[in-house]
């Protein structure tokens, strides 16, 4: 039985819309789903039909999952690719943002062979599986899941403070994987993404605390629990070092995942503008130009945005 920590939310068998739109998931790709993780904003405010429920598909593999040859060679060559599903029962309408990633992509990028944050950096957080083949796949998925936390705290604890509280600890730790894409999110996002699972930072970090690669320890204090590590100058170097590498590569891919998306998310435009509307609380309207011609415009749009301070 894996360690994974018990995270609450949605099943297949509370929602019928969601049964729904996982099984025409499933369909669309063959039925080389694996299993089927749900993350994100949804999950931890308890409600699915506000925004994208964001889910991540674990495939077999690229050709088993796509019809299209060409399809299965952008989600090789640059994982994971992005779809928009929805599901309607009743007078209710369930919309999604579907990832699909490769059962050993997503086991390798939740370890430390995998140097961007993408998927560590992610998975980290607090998930709940909704469908999944086998209890041996369920098992597995949990696994890299763990692993993902372990990554996040190796990579992200010598640059930290050496001693603090827990809060603290993932509030920075997860604040640096946000740098390295094109985010919006509020400075104060990653404290209200901790508070939402306080218990799940915890158990997660007491699981990982003897197993670093460096003498770290957890302990409970009057206000709350705390972390100490000991860690060397030269090992903090590095990591600065490797952290400034990561923002550098990940905001590039960042732009060709953006550029990918606009030919696989139906209604990526206007996705994209909700979520940084979402996030920035700044209104956002997509010129036509950029509408009919995305992959020439959309540089210029982009650079306005930035500038503007909707994303950094």
């Amino acid at each position: 039985m894996s360690d994974y920590p018990k995270v609450s939310g949605p099943s297949l068998t509370d929602d019928p819309a969601l049964a729904a739109v996982v099984q025409s998931l499933r369909e669309r790709h063959n039925d080389a789903i694996a299993a089927v993780l749900v993350y994100g904003s949804c999950l931890r405010n308890g409600n699915m039909y506000d925004g994208l429920l964001d889910l991540y598909l674990l495939c077999d593999d690229y050709r088993s999952a796509y019809s299209s040859f060409a399809a299965a060679a952008g989600n090789w060559l640059l994982p994971p690719n992005v779809f928009y599903a929805e599901a309607q029962v009743d007078d209710r309408t369930l919309r999604c943002k579907a990832t699909l990633i490769s059962l050993q992509d997503f086991r390798r990028g939740c370890t430390r062979g995998w140097f961007q944050s993408y998927i560590w950096g992610r998975f980290a957080q607090p998930s709940r599986i909704l469908y999944s083949r086998s209890p041996q796949i369920t098992e597995n998925v949990e696994d890299c899941l763990l692993q993902a936390s372990y990554t996040l705290l190796h990579r992200c604890l010598p640059s930290l403070p050496p001693s603090g509280s827990l809060t603290e600890l993932w509030a920075q730790a997860l604040a640096l994987s946000y740098t390295t894409e094109l985010r919006s999110e509020r400075k104060d996002r990653p404290t209200q993404l901790i508070s939402f699972a306080a218990d799940f930072f915890e158990s997660v970090t007491r699981y990982h605390a003897d197993s670093l690669a460096f003498p770290f320890a957890v302990y409970d204090a009057a206000d709350g629990p705390r972390y100490q590590s000991d860690i060397s100058e030269q090992q903090r170097r590095m990591s600065r070092f490797s952290w400034r590498l990561r923002r550098l590569q990940g905001k590039s891919l960042s732009i060709l995942r953006l550029i990918k998306a606009l030919f696989t998310f139906e209604g990526g435009l206007d996705y994209i503008a909700w979520k940084l509307e979402r996030h920035s609380g700044q209104e956002i309207v997509i010129p036509d130009k950029v509408r009919r011609r995305p992959l020439l415009h959309l540089w210029g749009f982009s650079w306005n945005l930035y500038r503007r301070g909707i994303f950094k």
